[in-house]
């Protein structure tokens, strides 16, 4: 006990050496112990009682409420240990939700949340992780901001944006759609210094081209979740130039073909192109189970040029860009169940290309973690830099967590 004592010390140490404050570096380790240190509940006055000598609760709330020091700084620390520590091969972007019972908390709001799977009282948070199949960290944040929220939105709720300034929302904090606070938090990331090998997210990012233009234009390789419902043309497919009359503009080069749905191009290929791939060991349910087994179904890839809004076709090259098209299709249903959309080379063999996408089961072991035991989700204060402060400190406690099982487990992929 003692030897991890001292592993969280010189953690801490690292982590916080930005601070030009003691006492600024003296609570921020002792918030992150009592984060770790058994205990149903996570929010300050619990954990002042468990931290002992440590257990100022007032000095604990203002440090984490009040005091002014920039959540960034340790973010940028915490991503540069973890990606070396874990040899990350992608970074993954997804959002969940902190329910709340009352509405005085900083962009709390009735909107759909995954952790509830309904629309219900919370907040949402968008974080983006390093990620291996080994081992995964939450290394950035943003707290997103419903237009219910902004003065400037026409869906602005006047009694919201009159609490915006007890919240300590900046000013400038505005409504920004999800998929563009993922953008703007690979930028930061990278600004770090942190290399991106790799986006990983779900259909709630992958479906919107914005989204994947801007990984793109980025020069980013992503694997993303899309609805079956977007639209592709065969690998295949060449435009042609409609017959011109000799008069007005000569016409655009168009498919002479309408473009297909990504489930009906999967259906047309056939349950003779899935492939059986096994991508990864994953824990067996169940009461009375140990041990581990490999996860396993049948896929599809395809490489189709997907059409729709917000595809940018060149000046010199008229064809849609290509892309991969994977769907799952296990073999005892009767369509393919689920989709990605990747711009990885084509050479890219079929079980990497599994792997990579589904990489973001990653993203929920964090989830499960951060939130089952270093609290996530008990965060009472109702201030926006607070909400940063916590979620900050608690991704930094989880990535301890990591650093000791990688330590002493290097292979092991069970929960830390």
């Amino acid at each position: 006990m003692a030897g991890v004592r001292e592993d969280l010390e010189a953690f801490a140490a690292e982590l916080f050496d930005g601070f030009f404050r003691a006492d600024q570096r003296r609570w921020g380790q002792a918030y992150v112990r009592g984060l770790l240190l058994e205990g149903r509940r996570k929010s300050v006055e619990p954990m002042a009682a468990r931290l002992g000598e440590d257990g100022n609760r007032q000095a604990l709330a203002h440090f984490i409420t009040s005091s002014p020091w920039d959540p960034a700084h340790v973010r940028a620390r915490l991503a540069w240990r973890m990606q070396d520590a874990i040899g990350a091969e992608a970074l993954i972007v997804d959002d969940t939700g902190f329910l709340k019972d009352g509405d005085a908390s900083a962009c709390v709001s009735r909107q759909y949340t995954g952790t509830a799977g309904k629309v219900t009282i919370c907040q949402v948070g968008v974080s983006l992780h390093v990620a291996h199949d080994h081992a995964s960290a939450a290394v950035n944040w943003r707290l997103f901001l419903p237009a219910s929220w902004d003065p400037t939105s026409p869906e602005a709720d006047p009694d919201k944006v009159a609490r915006r300034s007890r919240c300590g929302i900046p000013a400038q904090a505005g409504h920004v759609e999800k998929w563009q606070l993922a953008l703007d938090m690979i930028d930061e990331t990278r600004s770090w210094g942190i290399e991106v090998p790799l986006v990983v997210a779900d259909a709630g990012y992958g479906d919107a081209a914005a989204f994947r233009l801007g990984l793109e234009e980025r020069n980013l390789p992503y694997a993303v979740g899309i609805s079956s419902r977007h639209t592709a043309h065969p690998a295949d497919a060449r435009p042609v130039r409609p017959a011109y009359a000799g008069t007005g503009r000569p016409p655009k080069m168009q498919y002479p073909e309408p473009a297909q749905t990504m489930k009906d191009l999967t259906i047309a290929a056939g349950r003779t192109a899935a492939r059986p791939v096994s991508w990864r060991e994953g824990s067996r349910p169940g009461k009375g189970q140990s041990g581990f087994k490999r996860m396993y179904s049948r896929f599809v890839a395809l490489r189709v040029q997907p059409a729709g809004r917000g595809i940018r076709k060149t000046k010199d090259t008229p064809e849609l860009p290509e892309r991969w098209l994977l769907a799952e299709w296990p073999a005892t249903e009767p369509e393919p169940v689920q989709f990605w959309l990747s711009n990885m080379p084509s050479g890219m063999p079929l079980t990497t290309l599994v792997r990579l996408a589904k990489l973001r089961w990653r993203i929920e072991h964090d989830y499960r973690e951060m939130k089952q035991a270093l609290g996530l989700a008990h965060f009472e204060g109702r201030t926006w830099g607070g909400w940063h402060h916590h979620v900050t400190l608690v991704s930094a406690a989880h990535a301890f967590c990591i650093l000791q099982r990688l330590a002493h487990h290097p292979k092991d992929t069970a929960p830390a």
